[in-house]
């Protein structure tokens, strides 16, 4: 009878006995051929498996997780889940890694509440999740939970604030910031801007220090009157444009902490009659697709490794669940991007 059919009423689930019976063999072999805790026949596995599809079997997993004393299930808690395009790679990578080793992800947001978040903390232990993801959706620092409590735990995105020793993965600012540098050096370019972040973070400040000394290293100065700092917005890209693009020393090459930034300097260049790339090259951080399809020319980026935060902040997890690393300290991970190149960079214009 396969699982989940009804007969004279009642629900009958397939249990493991009946797989063995269906298949001549002892539960102990399904046991092993199912979970590959132990080598079995490829042929008597074959016919394991035929006899499990056929009754519609399914391991319980409450059971399991009683005998090893884990349930298999861990919580994933980010800050602004729904309203941030990068949380969606950043789950789907953290929830790839579970399920090689089959565990199951609960995804919960606290919209940046912190009692919120204690709250779900406190209802996904009843859960009795094995581990927890404390994710950020823009890297920053984060301070330990007031209540404590004795499961795993990794950071995504974000690093501990002084005093906390538990692990955490967040992008490698500076590897990024000069990687931004190189295609505009390639090309030609000494005559820089940077666009910042008015925003007070772990990311603003790496990526200013890696880009001045990305430059540095080039024998380029980037002086202060070619930094500003704006709203993370369209609107503060404009803004920004407008201040570099209206001064006596117009630069070639601009770089910005990010999408929406850029945005809003293409568009203040536009509105002067400068042409990208021809007129003026721009660089930007984070790979947002939304954007990225929206532009032409496409804007060459470096792209922020999310996908790849989940799934190093899902597998280290997973070891410390698994045991053997749980009086190891906490360390952090540098997680490196990428140099996306499109048509927003070319060589410097005569004049330039």
């Amino acid at each position: 009878m396969r699982e989940g059919s009804q007969h004279g009423g009642a629900f009958s689930r397939a249990r493991i006995s009946d797989v063995a019976a269906a298949a001549g063999v002892s539960t102990t072999t399904v046991s092993h051929a199912l979970s590959g805790a132990r080598t079995v026949n490829a042929d008597t596995r074959a016919r394991i498996l035929a006899a499990a599809e056929a009754l519609g079997y399914a391991p319980d997993r409450v059971a399991s997780g009683l005998r090893r004393k884990r349930t298999g299930i861990v919580g994933f808690i980010g800050d602004d889940v729904a309203t941030t395009p990068f949380a969606g790679p950043m789950i789907a990578g953290a929830r790839r890694a579970g399920l090689e080793q089959d565990v199951l992800m609960l995804v919960a947001e606290t919209e940046g509440d912190a009692e919120h978040e204690q709250s779900l903390i406190d209802r996904l232990l009843a859960q009795r999740v094995d581990g927890l993801l404390f994710a950020r959706m823009f890297h920053r620092r984060v301070a330990q939970p007031v209540r404590p409590f004795n499961v795993p735990i990794v950071l995504v995105n974000a690093a501990p604030e002084e005093g906390w020793s538990v692990d955490s993965v967040v992008p490698d600012e500076a590897q990024i910031a000069t990687l931004a540098c190189d295609p505009l050096l390639r090309a030609g370019h000494r005559r820089f801007a940077y666009v910042g972040t008015v925003d007070d973070t772990p990311a603003a400040r790496g990526r200013l220090i890696a880009i001045r000394s990305g430059l540095g290293n080039a024998g380029v100065h980037l002086g202060d009157h070619r930094i500003t700092h704006v709203a993370s917005d369209a609107a503060g890209g404009r803004v920004a444009g407008a201040q570099l693009l209206d001064s006596t020393d117009i630069p070639t090459a601009i770089i910005c902490f990010n999408d929406q930034i850029a945005m809003g300097v293409i568009q203040a260049a536009a509105r002067r009659g400068l042409r990208v790339p021809d007129d003026l090259s721009v660089v930007r951080i984070d790979d947002l697709r939304l954007v990225a399809d929206a532009l032409d020319p496409g804007l060459t980026t470096v792209a922020l490794p999310h996908a790849q935060m989940g799934e190093w902040a899902m597998s280290r997890l997973l070891s410390r669940i698994a045991g053997p690393e749980t009086e190891i300290p906490g360390r952090l991970h540098l997680m490196p991007g990428w140099l996306v190149e499109r048509g927003s960079v070319a060589p410097p214009p005569p004049h330039g």
